[in-house]
């Protein structure tokens, strides 16, 4: 009798920190990124260095030299490339990547190049949500499982991954196992379960963050932003404790 394979939790991190508190209660496997609140960006080396240090779990970069859209510039392109390379040489799992063209297809010539850098790491590859900005969803998903991506992380194309749960059940179906589609966006512990139970999905994503008190004591109050300063988004153990709980159960 085969051992029925358990959903696996990705957590979204912004920091080495973050990403130590997510293994330490279960988390499958990271997702490091900088600049949250932009959607994600390219993280420091020395956050991947370090992240890779010290997580006994899977490993992904997230590939964006900046927020905004999915349409890069040379240069930016070429930022791209040597990042790969060095998550690569970092002996990270694999890096999540994402471009579009103008008309909203799935930019194939340039995602070759990231994607043959990455294997010759022998890295996997995630196509992340520049996905649901595409002009097609399935036909992107048809396009980037002839790429060699081994996942999409996707809401449906909604705000939320509840907002598009049909359409994620629908990609899940006629990808036929061919890619994992991995959903994510406003999935909370409470929600989980009405996505696994209408759609299938064995992967699930999310940041999982609460607003803690920074512990500094002097606060000059004749600066604006005193909240945003004084104030911390952290990955939370608790949260996703709850949340491993719920998907597994």
């Amino acid at each position: 009798m085969t051992k029925e394979k358990k959903r696996l939790l990705e957590i979204c991190v912004d920091s080495a920190s973050n990403a130590l508190v997510a293994a330490l209660v279960g988390t499958q496997r990271i997702e490091l990124c900088a600049n949250l609140s932009e959607g994600g960006t390219t993280p420091s080396s020395a956050h991947i260095q370090m992240a890779r240090k010290y997580l006994h779990i899977p490993l992904y970069v997230l590939i964006r030299p900046r927020g905004g859209d999915f349409l890069y510039n040379d240069l930016e392109f070429e930022i791209m490339k040597s990042d790969i390379h060095f998550c690569g040489q970092t002996q990270c799992n694999g890096v999540v990547i994402g471009m579009l063209l103008p008309d909203g297809t799935v930019d194939t010539e340039r995602c070759h190049e990231l994607i043959t850098i990455a294997h010759q790491y022998e890295m996997g590859v995630t196509f992340h949500r520049a996905f649901d900005r595409s002009k097609d969803l399935f036909q992107a998903m048809e396009t980037i499982i002839e790429l060699g991506c081994e996942r999409i992380l996707t809401s449906g194309g909604y705000n939320t991954a509840i907002e598009g749960i049909d359409v994620i059940g629908q990609l899940i179906e006629k990808a036929n196992n061919r890619i994992i589609i991995m959903a994510g966006s406003g999935i909370t512990p409470e929600n989980a379960n009405e996505l696994i139970c209408n759609t299938g999905l064995m992967e699930i994503h999310g940041t999982f963050r609460t607003k803690t008190i920074s512990k500094m004591e002097y606060k000059n109050t004749k600066l604006n932003h005193q909240e945003e300063e004084y104030s911390l988004l952290q990955t939370d153990a608790e949260k996703i404790k709850m949340l491993l709980k719920y998907i597994n159960n």
